[in-house]
């Protein structure tokens, strides 16, 4: 397995009032998925809710603090997008194309994720089994992205690059990480 490390940047004029730097590293081995985010910095600032009791599939996370990645397989339209709130809260959706057929991925029906937190990191692991949604595939390309929402109420919008005029995650130009198939 060869990790690859990444390091998210803001989307030019929404840089948060408060020192923040979001990194990790992502893995492939066969239909295997391991992820890792750390934030780092002035969490104090961060608007993080507490633990969900009971961690379940949700709307609208994006709304909020959120960690995302998303999967495509290479010369295809059609990806996948993953929500996980740090409080618990996940979601999972399919598209056929760019914004296109929107649909929760049923074949999950759950994403158990890992979130340790401190006062000034915060880290949430997971590790998925692509199979059964994901076709197999020579490689897998990634895009890797956060929505973080200050105390102030305001949002920032983080990604590996942003490719558009808007912060815009789905856009494929910023599905910069290649994951091949390391078995």
């Amino acid at each position: 397995m060869n990790p690859q490390g990444f390091r998210l940047q803001p989307f030019p004029g929404t840089r948060p009032p408060f020192p923040l730097k979001i990194t990790g590293h992502i893995t492939r081995q066969g239909q295997i998925l391991s992820l890792l985010y750390e934030l780092r910095g002035d969490l104090a600032a961060v608007a993080l809710p507490g633990p969900a009791r009971r961690p379940r599939r949700r709307d609208g996370l994006w709304e909020e603090t959120c960690l995302e990645f998303f999967l495509a397989m290479e010369n295809s339209p059609r990806y996948w997008e993953f929500n996980l709130s740090p409080a618990g809260p996940w979601n999972v959706y399919a598209f056929q194309a760019y914004r296109q057929g929107m649909r929760e991925e049923p074949a999950l029906a759950s994403l158990p994720f890992l979130v340790s937190r401190e006062s000034t990191s915060l880290l949430v692991s997971l590790e998925v089994d692509l199979a059964g949604f994901i076709p197999a595939a020579p490689v897998l390309e990634a895009a890797l992205a956060a929505v973080i929402k200050g105390t102030d109420g305001g949002l920032t919008y983080w990604a590996l690059a942003h490719p558009g005029p808007q912060a815009d995650f789905h856009r494929r130009e910023g599905f910069l990480i290649k994951l091949p198939d390391n078995l």
